[in-house]
């Protein structure tokens, strides 16, 4: 196995030992949150990739609380112990947009977590402790007093908040065109906020969307690392059933990547991120009976190693074609240029949904 403080790439297991001391697992949680692209305050049947668990477990429609469904996975995760120490905690909530809900609903969401986050100590009750509370959400649903319940719990409980938050793809008319419909603009000004208020973000991409291309996956880098966002996530476009793009690809109008194609896109992609940020992930999987394609004869965990092939090959890493104050990013193919000088943010912090 590769070294990981060796990689071109800064990844995430090293980043979560050195801050949480030990190892770190996610678990996913389900509250029941929706989004404003499904119940037509911004649109209705959602985005044209996402199916009708908006990316989550299902949990909370299967009838488990969010209570249970801590103590059945904090369970499953006591038995990953380490020479007698339980691993630490993300408690993910991972479906469609958490903060797109009333004041009293998140906070009775954070409440939730409540028995497993004392002052101190690695286990509660034989379980191990959450280090950290991730929420998935959209950039156009973060009001200012869900930043507000945030940051108390950060500093009340002690843990760590990360704010998930879907970019996908830098261009407005692209994210019009899969019926996301909020903008790269409300991006950035969400990214902004939630970083002032000491709030951890990761930005997630989608590499191979219809009309996005090479160009646009290098974009995204250039914006991800203009945001300052502490971590990424980025995967290929995944067509699943029970989604609006799975009509479009039975049908031949939509094209998706393959393995050899995507490493490369990727690699231009981290080329153009900021060092500092973390890799949280490389790319995607889906249960196999959901997934129509792409179908690659490559695992999960090849991806990582072709990509560090495809660097060292190149003699790049990740950041030697991010912005700098005095780099301006070509993109080559349209012949034009993105001045990078201004306003770009200093990074630094973690750096692994869409």
């Amino acid at each position: 196995m590769e070294r990981e403080d060796l990689l071109p790439f800064r990844p995430l297991a090293p980043w979560m030992l050195a801050r949480y001391g030990r190892a770190t697992h996610r678990l996913a949680l389900d509250a029941g949150s929706t989004c404003p692209n499904r119940d037509g305050t911004r649109g209705r049947g959602g985005c044209t990739y996402c199916d009708v668990e908006g990316s989550g477990t299902g949990a909370q429609k299967d009838g488990l609380d969010l209570r249970r469904q801590m103590e059945a996975g904090l369970a499953r995760l006591a038995r990953r112990a380490e020479d007698g120490v339980p691993p630490a905690v993300v408690a993910y909530f991972q479906s469609y947009s958490n903060t797109y809900v009333t004041p009293e609903r998140l906070r009775e969401v954070l409440a939730s977590l409540d028995p497993w986050l004392p002052e101190g100590g690695a286990v509660v009750d034989g379980a191990p402790r959450v280090a950290c509370v991730a929420l998935a959400t959209r950039p156009d649903t973060l009001p200012e007093w869900a930043l507000d319940e945030l940051a108390r719990l950060k500093e009340e409980r002690g843990v760590d908040v990360w704010l998930e938050l879907g970019l996908e793809t830098a261009d407005d008319e692209v994210q019009r065109r899969i019926h996301r419909l909020h903008t790269l603009a409300e991006f950035h000004d969400a990214a902004r906020r939630a970083r002032a208020r000491g709030i951890l973000c990761v930005g997630h991409a989608i590499l191979g969307l219809p009309g996005d291309g090479r160009e646009g996956a290098r974009r995204t880098a250039i914006e991800l690392a203009k945001s300052g966002v502490e971590g990424v996530k980025v995967h290929h476009l995944m067509v699943l059933r029970r989604t609006a793009m799975a009509k479009q690809w039975s049908e031949g109008l939509l094209e998706v990547l393959d393995a050899p194609t995507y490493v490369d896109w990727l690699a231009d992609f981290v080329e153009r991120l900021a060092p500092e940020q973390v890799l949280h992930r490389l790319t995607g999987d889906s249960p196999g009976a959901q997934l129509l394609a792409p179908v690659w004869p490559v695992a999960k965990n090849e991806v990582r190693i072709l990509l560090a092939r495809e660097l060292e090959r190149r003699g790049t890493r990740q950041g030697s074609l991010g912005p700098t104050p005095d780099r301006a990013i070509v993109d080559g193919e349209a012949g034009r240029q993105a001045n990078l000088t201004d306003d770009t943010p200093a990074v630094g912090g973690p750096g692994e949904a869409r």
